[in-house]
């Protein structure tokens, strides 16, 4: 009776791990998949670009943007401030080969503060092009340079929405291989702010044809 009795407890306890196992593990990606859908297909380079070490991921999904797959993955301040969207968060999209296709780092900190020259900043983002989008530097014609906002919301002191804005210096260019348009915009820190590649301009009437993954205002819309 006794190895009996020992080999149900036994026996018991090893389904009742294995039940508790397979139920945490389900509410686990439950809650997970509220926010998240996972790839598994993603090859990255070695050579991504670094997220905040104050951030945390928040979200990861597939998209399309102009019909080709690219990765978008959202990440917010590890201390919740401004959390959500049009809130603070740092931002990729990655095509299935691994090119970056563009980052947004969209910061309260950057808020009211001077900017780098126009000479600065070109500089800052042929030098963000040479690492991260070198192949688009033979066949870069720049357009232009200046100040771009975004807008950003915070919570003051009583839990109010006010609106803010970051500025940066915007250098706009023309990949004149493809016609495609690409920019980086440098923040106040003299650090590239956002950066987008491969971007298709329908000329008339005159509107962007790609999808605005970066922007929380477009992506509010979509929801």
């Amino acid at each position: 009776m006794i190895k009996k009795y020992r080999g149900f407890t036994l026996t018991a306890f090893a389904i009742f791990s294995a039940v508790f196992f397979i139920n945490q593990t389900a509410m686990s990606n439950t809650l997970i998949n509220k926010e998240v859908v996972m790839t598994s297909n993603i090859t990255i380079n070695q050579n991504t670009f670094p997220v905040p070490n104050t951030h945390y991921q928040v979200m990861s999904r597939s998209e399309m943007a102009d019909k080709e797959p690219i990765v978008l993955t959202r990440y917010e301040r590890k201390d919740g401030r401004n959390r959500g969207l049009e809130g603070e968060h740092f931002s990729t999209i990655y095509a299935d080969n691994g090119l970056l296709k563009g980052f947004a780092n969209i910061s309260l900190d950057l808020v009211s503060l001077p900017l780098p020259t126009r000479e600065e900043s070109e500089k800052i983002a042929r030098d963000f092009l040479q690492e991260y989008a070198p192949d688009l530097l033979p066949r870069m014609e720049i357009s232009w340079i200046d100040p771009h906002d975004e807008p950003i919301l915070s919570l003051n002191d009583k839990g109010e929405k006010e609106t803010h804005t970051v500025t940066g210096m915007k250098v706009k260019a023309k990949n004149t291989k493809d016609g495609r348009w690409f920019w980086v915009i440098v923040g106040a820190d003299s650090q590239p702010m956002i950066f987008e590649r491969d971007i298709v301009w329908i000329s008339f009437p005159g509107h962007r044809q790609t999808e605005k993954w970066l922007h929380d205002s477009w992506l509010k819309k979509q929801k």
